[in-house]
């Protein structure tokens, strides 16, 4: 089952198939940001794909506040993620 939460705006889902890394999809205005939940370090990253950023001329700002709302939500959305896969 799709696992989803919301915070400050920002949709945040996790998908049950999908692979290792953790990783989650940030939905923010017109832009979906993937990014890692680095359990080792308690980090937020921009995952390492060529698709990390949707649409590619997404605006820098809403990047920045996925990435900010899910830092601020860490622990929140590793659950989300254990959730999903479990």
């Amino acid at each position: 089952m799709v696992g989803s939460v919301r915070f400050d705006g920002v949709r945040f889902v996790a998908y049950p198939q999908d692979h290792e890394p953790i990783h989650l999809h940030g939905f923010y205005a017109e832009t979906e940001v993937i990014f890692d939940l680095r359990i080792a370090t308690g980090e937020v990253a921009l995952a390492h794909r060529s698709d990390a950023i949707r649409p590619g001329a997404a605006k820098r700002s809403d990047v920045k506040h996925v990435l900010n709302v899910a830092a601020a939500h860490f622990v929140l959305l590793v659950e989300l993620w254990e959730q999903a896969h479990a």
